[in-house]
């Protein structure tokens, strides 16, 4: 097995644009990028554009209308703006599209999927993908939350489908709640689950499920990072060695950090490297050092850069 990271990303992630002042813009991957070439991490790692995603991929993870309907909301966006509507529609209260939000998300799903190939095929031995929109409120059948397709699940599918893995682990430390991951792994015994989260907080309810596949920890407001460790240390790592993923993937997303607005916990840098650490070991025990992390949230643009090089240096050992 090869000692190295990927780095999965894709220009059309950055024209993807819910309106001025929106905290999911494109400047996020820009602060990261930019970040990641100042401080040399960029240069030790296998960058490599993401492909789009094929619609029978996504269709392992959502409904093929909601693939449809995404679809028919982007073509009659392009046709309003021809005869000059507007420049944006509406999916929620939070969430819109522009005519870049379709490639965009084929592209963030499908960076999760290529890193899944190359993991699996012994090119690189995990992968952080910088991409946008993020996914892990995206349901089955539901686009919610900032997110369209769920990156993360789509990948976590076809890993087992299409390489024929038994198990593997979706592991999530949004501040967030993801409950579009679990709307669609809950009841599956092939994904095992885990995840912290501010409660209450969005989305409403916090887990709603309790399908024996999900170790979902809720957390209040301003908890810190030796709190975050030692449940993880308790409830995370027992369930993860116990249950000895052949993958793991990670929503990675960075929302939790103390100096994060759209958050109100109270994780640092420094808690991102152990964590991401005390995933990789058991990675090494159970799969081979496979993972694949895909980048969720992590609104405030210097805290999100920070961040993410100290999970992708300890992904890559640097």
């Amino acid at each position: 097995m090869v000692n190295t990271t990927g780095y999965f990303f894709h220009r059309d992630c950055h024209k993807h644009e819910m309106g001025v002042g929106h905290p999911e813009c494109p400047e996020r991957l820009d602060a990261i990028e930019d970040h990641l070439l100042a401080c040399g991490v960029a240069d030790a790692l296998d960058r490599r554009e993401a492909p789009q995603a094929p619609l029978a991929d996504l269709e392992l993870a959502h409904g093929r209308m909601h693939i449809a309907s995404l679809r028919g909301l982007s073509d009659n966006l392009r046709d309003d703006i021809n005869a000059g509507g507007p420049t944006h529609a509406q999916v929620d209260p939070d969430t819109c599209i522009n005519v870049h939000t379709w490639d965009a998300a084929l592209r963030a799903a499908g960076a999760a999927i290529a890193a899944t190939d190359a993991v699996m095929a012994g090119e690189m031995e995990n992968a952080f993908c910088a991409v946008r929109p993020p996914g892990h409120h995206a349901c089955h059948d539901k686009a919610m939350g900032f997110c369209f397709f769920n990156n993360v699940a789509v990948a976590a599918r076809y890993a087992l489908e299409r390489h024929s893995l038994r198990r593997v682990a979706i592991v999530d430390f949004d501040v967030h709640h993801g409950n579009g991951t679990e709307d669609i792994v809950a009841g599956d015994q092939r994904i095992l689950m885990l995840s912290f989260f501010q409660h209450p907080f969005y989305p409403e309810g916090g887990s709603l499920s309790k399908a024996s596949n999900l170790v979902n920890v809720p957390v209040p407001a301003y908890t810190k990072g030796d709190a975050v460790r030692s449940l993880i240390e308790s409830q995370w790592l027992p369930r993860l060695e116990a249950y000895r993923p052949e993958m793991i993937f990670i929503s990675a997303g960075f929302d939790a950090h103390r100096e994060d607005d759209l958050g109100q916990m109270g994780l640092v840098e420094k808690d991102y490297t152990w964590i991401t650490q005390r995933i990789k070991e058991v990675a090494q025990r159970h799969a081979q050092g496979r993972i694949v992390s895909c980048l969720e949230g992590g609104y405030n643009l210097h805290a999100l850069a920070r961040s993410v090089e100290a999970h992708v240096r300890a992904l890559a050992d640097i």
